[in-house]
């Protein structure tokens, strides 16, 4: 059966609306005369912005809404971001594309100074992520980190008021939203490894729909998919939501992956890390993950979820 009408869920910020919007035209292309729509929803993780979201419950709170609305017939698809996304999805789901990966790289935002290196001793950094905060204070545990919520735009005026005086955010959304004047430094990754997934956006649907698998299969980008399958087994092998303290970025040249990952207390004290090189995306992150395991991972992510 020909599908001529597409549904996409979607979170009604400005950057999710991007994103869909993107694989929106994607698709429209791949397809011609295929009626795409989207179908905003509002998510517990959008509207929980009174704590972390580790203490919210994770990351996958911004995606269990779209879910629904797929189940129950909604929606056909829904895009997320995938460093979003848990690594183990719930049954009889599927993310058939893994595409679209932008600067991956954490982005330095301040209105008084140029780099991270500038910032002097006690100086306020607002981010929601407990791996960003963590390695900042590995590097700079001279400066006090502060939780802020809210949309992109949202954490730009609380900057902008001066509740804080720099901020972490991800490259990819500010380049997204057309804000990439607002970056001062985009860290290496040597400075401030990615989330897994981190700048790569993800198209679920059930895995019962293979006329959606099939349609969707123009947008496949292999070589994004691997990378972020390797990034992501390392969280799957271990146990670890993604809004605990981890880290993990591939790369991949001449057919062979490249793959980091790191996991950290939460005030960057102890800092594990690992990399390792392969072809099997998973056969590597299981590598790594065991890697980092003989360190000790175990021990420091059971510390990291009683303290909760």
């Amino acid at each position: 059966m020909s599908i001529d009408r597409l549904r996409i869920a979607t979170r009604k910020s400005a950057l999710a609306i991007w994103q869909a919007n993107h694989v929106k035209a994607a698709l429209e292309r791949a397809h011609p005369g295929l009626v795409v729509e989207l179908v905003g929803l509002s998510t517990e993780g959008d509207r929980r912005l009174d704590a972390r979201l580790s203490e919210a419950g994770g990351k996958g709170l911004f995606i269990k809404e779209l879910e629904v609305a797929m189940t129950d017939g909604r929606a056909d698809v829904a895009v997320h971001s995938m460093k979003d996304v848990p690594a183990l999805l719930p049954d009889g789901f599927a993310l058939p594309v893994i595409a679209f990966r932008a600067d991956a790289r954490d982005a330095f935002v301040a209105p008084r100074h140029r780099r991270l290196a500038d910032l002097p001793a006690g100086a306020r950094v607002g981010s929601s992520s407990l791996r960003r905060c963590a390695q900042l204070l590995a590097r700079r545990p001279d400066v006090v980190v502060a939780p802020v919520r809210g949309n992109v735009n949202t954490r730009l005026d609380k900057l902008d008021r001066g509740e804080y005086d720099a901020l972490l955010l991800a490259s990819a959304g500010l380049d997204r939203l057309g804000l990439s004047q607002r970056i001062n430094e985009r860290l290496s990754v040597d400075a401030s490894l990615p989330a897994a997934g981190q700048g790569a956006l993800g198209v679920e649907c059930s895995s019962a729909r293979e006329d959606l698998v099939d349609l969707l299969a123009p947008l496949v980008d292999a070589r994004v998919r691997d990378c972020v399958l390797a990034e992501r087994t390392v969280s799957a092998a271990l146990a670890a939501d993604c809004s605990l303290p981890i880290a993990a970025y591939a790369t991949e040249a001449a057919g062979a992956l490249d793959l980091r990952a790191l996991i950290a207390n939460r005030d960057g004290t102890r800092v594990l890390s690992a990399r390792r090189g392969g072809v099997d995306p998973v056969v590597l992150g299981r590598e790594v993950a065991e890697a980092l395991r003989a360190q000790g991972a175990d021990a420091l992510l059971a510390a990291l979820r009683e303290s909760h």
